[in-house]
This record gives C-alpha cells, structure tokens and sequence, in this order.
C-alpha cells in the first residue's frame, strides 16, 4: 500500500505530506481546489512524462516522493527489477520512490535511493499502481483491451504467452524466407559483395589488439631520431665521457672495499651498492637494444606504415573496432553460407514453417476454447454488478468469433451491451453515454479485482454523470474494493465520500499572497460538515443527513 505521499512545489502545492490508510481513501474538496494535482504528482512516480510547467511559479524544482509497504509476493518481483539497476533491494516490504524536475530541464528519479530511468520508474509503477481517469474507461472501446480483460480474468497468461512465442517464430521465419527470395542476379551480386568483404578482412590476417600495438610502434618510428639521440646522450653520460658515471662508481667501488678490509659490518650496505650498479648496467644496455628496435631502415619504415593505413582502412570500410570487424566478417560468412546454399535452406525453412504455423494454430484453438469456457461466468458476473449499479434490467455478454492469426490469437473479441430491457444489444463501444460507460468499467473493475495483481487502484472521477441511488452503489462497489485493494478516490458525489474508510479534504488558501493547495485529513464533526457541503450547503438538515451517511 501507498503509506505516505510528499510533493513540494508542485502547481499550487508549497509541501504538502498525505499520509494515507489501508482500504477505501476518499478525496474531496471543491473544484479547482488541486485534486487532480495529488494525482499528477503520483502519476510522476509511476514514471508519466512531465515538463517543467508544473513546476510552482518562482521556484527552481519541485520533487515527489512516496514510501510504500510491499506485500513479499510483489517484493520478490520487484527485486528482480531493482537487481538489474543495482537498486537496494525491499527490505522488509519498504521502497522509496522519489522524482525531482528542474526548470533547466535536470530531471532525475530514483528507488530506494538509487537513481534510475524513466523506463524503470514505469515498469515498477506497473507492478504498484492502476490509474482510472475521467475518461480512462474510453479503453473499455478497444477490442484488444477487451481481450487483454478476458484473458486476465481467465489466468490465461501463460497459454497466451506460449502462442505469442511460437507465432513470433512462425514471422522471424517468415522474415528469412523473404530474405532468401531474391532474384538470381541479385542473389550473385550479394554473393559477389560478401565474399568480397570476407576475403578483404581474412586477407589481412588481423589480431587481436593489433590496431594498439601498431600504432604505438609507428609513433615510436616516426620518433626514432629524437629518442635515439636521446638515447645516446643518456649512454654517453653513464659509460663514454671521460668523467662517466660508470668510471666514478668505480672509484665508489674501489673506496667501499678498502672500507670492507676494516669494518666488514659495512658489507650489507656495499652489497646494496654493487646491485644497484648492476640495475643501472642493465638499465643501460636495455636503453641501448631498444634505440636498436625503433632504428628502422627505410624498408621496414615503409612496411609499418602499410600495416597502419592497411587497419586504418578496414576500420572506415567496416567497423571501428577490430571487434567489429572480426563480427562482420563472421556474420558474412554465414550470410555467404546461406546464399550459397539457398535452395536447401529454403527447402528447411518452408518446412520448419509449417511445423510452427501447424503448432500455431494448434495453440491458437486451444487459447480460443480457454476464452470461450471463461467468457460466459466473466459475463454473468459483470452482468450482476452492472444490476447493482442501476442496471437492474442490463444485459451483458461477451461474443468471441475466430478469425485470422494476429499476434494475440486468433479471435475477435466484442463486449456487448443492453442498459435496458427490450433494447437490441449493441456492441459496447456503440454506447453513447459517458455516465453509463463509467459505470460499466466499475462494473468490470469490480469483477477483476479478484485477479487484479495490482495492489493500489486510483479513481480519479470515473464515478461522474450518475447520482441518486445508483451514487449509493458506486460507493459500495468501491468500498468492496478496499477489502482486498488500496483504493484512492476522486469524487464529488457525497453517496460516494460517505462510504469511504478515510477521508481527506483539498482546498486553497491564500498566504502572504500566494495561493496554495491544502490536504486536511477528516474525521467526526469535520468530515460530517464535508459531506453536508457536497450535498448542497451545511445547515441543520443537510448535516443531519450527512451524519446519517455516514453512520447508517
């Protein structure tokens, strides 16, 4: 569940901390008080995109942050997430999500203090949070969600899954076919261009590493001359001159073993000198071997020189690293193995294709006959929710007709819909009213929360255009919701508000001459007053009845 919510500097809201319940959360408050802005600034969270206007006026940043208590079910698969970010993991059920925007444009997020991409924030936020708006049940009109609804209800995951896997293979073969189907001219002029390419880079019997290593000996090279006299200079000093540091460490030598014949304690220390001579006697015959290796005549010059621009030119023909072309011409050889072979290799693949369209369809019938035994008890119950939310004559089924294989399946799916006794059912997305759609989509939402994975669901409004009784039985619906779901909900319907399990109030103030948004948790005589404003105005009446609401 959703424990606490803090936004700073967001729009209208200065710092601003709802701490919330477990169950059925209500939001009320005027309009234009700043509901919607506590929804905007969890929809950040869940990793929505946003610009900098949100930003409250005046100020550089605004961040939001949320703590959340994981149930361990949803923190095993969220760990799997965090691990991949090098996120810490959900120790004992707690993670932190946070997300900053600046007016420069530095916008950053972060998991339990970790920071991370928008594509995570929003793959965790899958995993969390369901968010319906005011015209969130428009997705009620798209088949595919229908589907998606069908086959959530149904467990069907795995089967559908399975299919998706084998058709995926039946189109990447497809793909190859397609690839090999060419002309015979343009068969040979490929193969002529691959085997061009593979000779082109074996030829040149490249290794590992060679690019570096080439490189630095022609850097070398091209400064023989000056290391080389430098060379010389360094032998000069330490053997050649008269005055040599070779012939004064002998004079050293010389002093240390008349020392040695009175005091043999001096021996260690003699010792250390002798070898320390002989490093830098080794020293200098290293120096003068290496001023050897870069004294290269003009032949060898010339042979390193076609060994770089040899490299030089395969990286700009082929890749920028020798990796890259050793990839290359791997990958064309087994081009050119296809190609040269192509016949046999459209005979395989014709014949892989029918097994897999075979296992396909084979699967597609049996994800169809899964839909079909779910589709009658998925529609009777959404049936008897709908006749608890107004429809008392509604008619509701789920009509499924096979057709083509597309990447879900291989049925067409259509919710159909009667609100009223003696009307011809119609298909759902042919319901013009927006009042009767919300009240469908509760009606479906109600139904898979049994199912329903997500444990946070958010309504912001989707209880508009209905009232009276039918108000009373949204309550109830949502209500019956919080029993195994968090429910956060918008509304401005006090049949609404009375049902839920805790109650905040949003409203604006203005100080120091700045408007901002305040969040007010109710309770007692305060939230009776609420409930008696959204009715119609707090006198006498209108609070009783609010109170009798409240309290039944």
């Amino acid at each position: 569940m959703l424990r606490s919510l803090r936004i700073k500097n967001l729009a209208l809201i200065d710092d601003l901390t709802w701490e919330l319940h477990g169950g059925f959360n209500i939001l009320t408050g005027e309009t234009g008080a700043g509901k919607s802005i506590l929804i905007d600034g969890l929809n950040l969270l869940l990793g929505v995109r946003a610009d900098k206007s949100l930003i409250r006026s005046g100020e550089t940043q605004c961040f939001v942050e949320a703590e959340l208590s994981i149930s361990s079910q949803k923190a095993d698969q969220l760990n799997f997430i965090l691990e991949e970010i090098g996120a810490e993991r959900c120790e004992e059920g707690q993670l932190i999500l946070k997300r900053s925007l600046g007016v420069t444009g530095a916008n950053r997020q972060f998991i339990n203090g970790s920071p991370t991409t928008l594509q995570f924030l929003q793959q965790v936020g899958d995993l969390l949070v369901d968010v319906h708006g005011p015209h969130d049940h428009q997705s009620l009109l798209s088949t595919d969600q229908q589907l998606q609804m069908l086959d959530a209800y149904g467990k069907l995951d795995s089967e559908r899954s399975h299919f998706l896997e084998i058709y995926q293979k039946v189109r990447k073969t497809e793909e190859l076919l397609q690839s090999l189907e060419m002309s015979e001219r343009e068969k040979n002029d490929k193969i002529e261009r691959l085997r061009h390419l593979v000779a082109e880079i074996r030829l040149a019997n490249l290794r590992p590493g060679e690019d570096q290593e080439v490189d630095q000996n022609y850097r070398l090279a091209s400064n023989s001359r000056q290391l080389i006299e430098s060379a010389n200079y360094i032998h000069g000093l330490l053997s050649e001159s008269d005055n040599s540091v070779f012939l004064q460490l002998a004079q050293v030598e010389r002093r240390l073993q008349s020392w040695e014949k009175v005091d043999q304690g001096m021996t260690p220390l003699a010792e250390s000198f002798r070898s320390a001579v002989l490093s830098l006697q080794s020293f200098d015959g290293e120096l003068q071997s290496f001023a050897e290796r870069i004294d290269l005549d003009a032949t060898q010059m010339q042979t390193l020189e076609n060994r770089v621009n040899l490299i030089q030119t395969l990286k700009r023909k082929y890749g920028q690293t020798l990796e890259e072309i050793f990839a290359l011409a791997d990958e064309s050889e087994s081009q050119l193995k296809t190609l040269e072979s192509r016949e046999e290799e459209i005979q395989r693949l014709q014949g892989e294709k029918e097994k897999l369209e075979k296992e396909s369809k084979k699967l597609a019938q049996k994800l169809s006959e899964s839909r079909r035994k779910v589709s009658i008890p998925l529609a009777e119950k959404i049936q008897k929710e709908l006749r608890g939310l107004g429809f008392a004559k509604a008619h509701f089924q789920i009509d499924l007709v096979q057709n083509t294989l597309i990447a879900s399946g291989m049925d067409r799916i259509e919710f159909i819909f009667s609100p009223n006794q003696g009307e011809t059912p119609r298909p759902l997305r042919a319901i013009a009213s927006s009042g009767e759609m919300a009240r469908v989509m509760l009606a479906v939402k109600t139904t898979l929360a049994e199912v329903d994975e997500v444990p946070i669901l958010v309504f912001d409004e989707v209880d508009a255009n209905v009232g009276g009784e039918t108000a009373t039985q949204v309550g109830l619906k949502l209500r019956g919701l919080g029993k195994s779901h968090q429910v956060l909900c918008i509304t401005h319907l006090p049949q609404v508000a009375a049902q839920g399990e805790a109650h905040f109030k949003v409203e604006k103030s203005v100080e120091k001459g700045r408007t901002l948004t305040k969040l007010e948790n109710l309770s007692g005589k305060s939230r009776v007053q609420e409930i008696a404003r959204m009715l119609g105005g707090q006198n006498e009446k209108t609070l009783a009845l609010a109170a009798s609401m409240i309290d039944p």
